[in-house]
């Protein structure tokens, strides 16, 4: 038995099947999405606070081929599926599923998420968030989660580099 809760990760297709589903329930589905590549205390405290804002958090993981267009050749560090059973296995987590486009519009015109959430780096520049017009278009709000100063991937890799430079 794998240790990793392989049935957390979905297709669009079928997470979008288990949005409906929910909704039906009655239940507040919280989105968010992410590159998720070094997983550190900065997004366990992120997604644990997102979990707190509904019933169900489903994560939207940038692919390999997307992280690539949007970080550089040189990312991801981990590959898609390592990252979404990184994520899977996360206790706030209900649900994974990995999009391929550069950014989650597609993905959550499929969930339609009572609530996406975005780091507080977005504080005051919401209006730059691409997923806004959409969630509030099916009735969905953004919120902004507070990030834990000190903890970034960029930052780790930073360090790690710096540590093999000695």
């Amino acid at each position: 038995m794998s240790p990793v809760p392989m049935g957390k990760i979905k297709t669009a297709k079928e997470v979008g099947a288990i949005a409906e589903s929910l909704r039906k329930e009655g239940r507040k589905i919280v989105t968010t999405n992410g590159v998720f590549d070094i997983l550190h205390l900065g997004h366990i405290t992120y997604l644990q606070k997102a979990r707190e804002l509904g019933d169900v958090l489903i994560v939207g993981v940038n692919s390999d081929a997307s992280v690539k267009r949007i970080k550089g050749p040189k990312r991801p560090l981990n590959d898609e599926l390592s990252r979404a059973a990184c994520l899977a296995s996360l206790e706030c987590v209900d649900y994974v599923v990995v999009f391929n486009e550069d950014d989650p519009i597609n993905l959550l015109s499929n969930i339609k998420p009572h609530i996406h959430v975005k780091g507080g780096d977005y504080k005051g520049k919401e209006d730059s968030i691409v997923e806004k017009g959409l969630v509030e278009r099916d009735g969905g709000k953004i919120v902004l989660v507070e990030m834990v100063k000190g903890y970034s991937t960029s930052s780790l890799i930073r360090k790690i580099i710096g540590v093999f430079k000695e």
